[in-house]
């Protein structure tokens, strides 16, 4: 039998009846558009995110977009991010008008490289073509940015910040979480990240009331405010006042009620991912090259990244074994055609082009039983034997 890569009926039968409970409940309820498990869900991810605000969305994509949006990111604006990542991220700043400049990667954490990162905007300012506007750092894998030094470097630029935690909700530094340092944290609530859903879902965290207040409009059709109707009479819905063009971005209803079940063991699940992490780095640090978390860092373990010289022949290895792999990422954006004439950083990225070529990822969930993981642990070690 094969090894799933991600066990999300493991987590379905454990969270049981309650979690088929709440779907019904809203199936019968008839509130499929921001019912009022969606303002109950907001609430307490915002708690569970120390933020002051969360807003719900269709999905991860969107929650940048709607970042960049209430930030104000629009033409002649560049927003520098990272390559070595899923398109999204690349993706959003060119939705909002933006160009995106794409900045190197750390070679250890694989997230954002700070010193790149200031070469980049020096840069950009010395061509005097594009306006520096935010920084997009990615969480990737599930691991915390640099948040200090890039932090440190956006303030000295005078740029906005925006954590992009669609992998690594959840995960910490120095025990913090991404928005002690950011202006917006953005997430994906898509089913296979730590915690998803069961189908699309994003959300954005701020402690600003404005800028929640603004993100609040802009996901709604750009409906008016109780800031915009202060000193105006308007006796109906505020989506039919519209003050801005805005997008079609809510969380559905079903999905809420499916993360509030989800949420209740989603900080046991995070240990449990760590305790799957650390078998696997026992097991496998002699042999690949096995993750290293930035000092002080709590990772929420969405993937389990490994370096292989042959990385493709471990992967065809491991499938005929029944073991599951995917490559995170074989082509960073940079390198995808419809991306390639966006600018990169001095130097252009070494280290993104190198990764792009050995990482492989292993099978990670909290419910990965640890005799299948020996299983995979053993196949692995076999190859690397056979090939030794």
């Amino acid at each position: 039998m094969s090894i799933p890569f991600i066990d999300l009926g493991a987590q379905r039968r454990r969270l049981g009846e309650p979690l088929e409970q709440a779907i019904l409940g809203v199936v019968r309820s008839g509130a499929y558009v921001l019912g009022p498990q969606v303002a109950e869900f907001e609430q307490k991810l915002a708690a569970f995110g120390r933020a002051r605000h969360a807003l719900g969305c269709a999905n991860g994509t969107d929650a940048l977009v709607l970042a960049l949006m209430a930030l104000g990111a629009g033409p002649g604006d560049a927003v520098f991010c990272p390559s070595f990542t899923f398109a999204a991220t690349g993706e959003a700043p060119i939705l909002v008008g933006a160009t995106p400049v794409f900045v190197d990667i750390l070679p250890d954490t694989y997230n954002l490289d700070p010193a790149h990162l200031d070469a980049a905007i020096e840069a950009v300012k010395a061509r005097g073509e594009l306006t520096p506007k935010a920084v997009i750092a990615v969480d990737l894998f599930g691991q915390p940015a640099d948040y200090p030094a890039i932090a440190e470097v956006t303030q000295k630029h005078g740029l906005k910040l925006i954590s992009d935690s669609a992998q690594g909700f959840g995960c910490s530094l120095l025990g913090e979480q991404p928005l002690h340092w950011a202006d917006i944290t953005t997430t994906s609530f898509f089913p296979a990240k730590p915690l998803g859903c069961y189908g699309d879902g994003g959300a954005v965290l701020t402690d600003d009331a404005a800028l929640h207040e603004l993100l609040d409009s802009l996901h709604v059709h750009g409906k008016a405010t109780a800031s915009d109707l202060a000193g105006r009479t308007f006796a109906h819905e505020t989506k039919y006042l519209n003050m801005r063009v805005g997008l079609n971005s809510r969380l559905d209803t079903i999905q809420a009620a499916v993360l509030l079940e989800k949420l209740k063991v989603f900080e046991e699940e995070i240990m449990l991912r760590q305790a799957v992490a650390d078998r696997y780095a026992d097991g496998l640090s002699d042999v690949v090259a096995t993750p290293k978390v930035i000092h002080g860092g709590v990772s929420v373990w969405a993937q389990y990244t490994v370096e292989a010289k042959d990385r493709d022949g471990l992967g065809a290895h491991l499938k005929a074994q029944g073991v599951p792999t995917a490559v995170y990422y074989p082509i960073p954006i940079h390198r995808q055609e419809i991306y390639s004439g966006y600018p990169t950083g001095p130097g252009g990225l070494p280290v993104t082009d190198a990764k792009a070529q050995t990482v492989i990822s292993l099978p990670m969930h909290p419910y990965l039983e640890k005799d299948v993981q020996d299983q995979i642990i053993g196949h692995v070690r076999a190859f690397h034997g056979r090939n030794a």
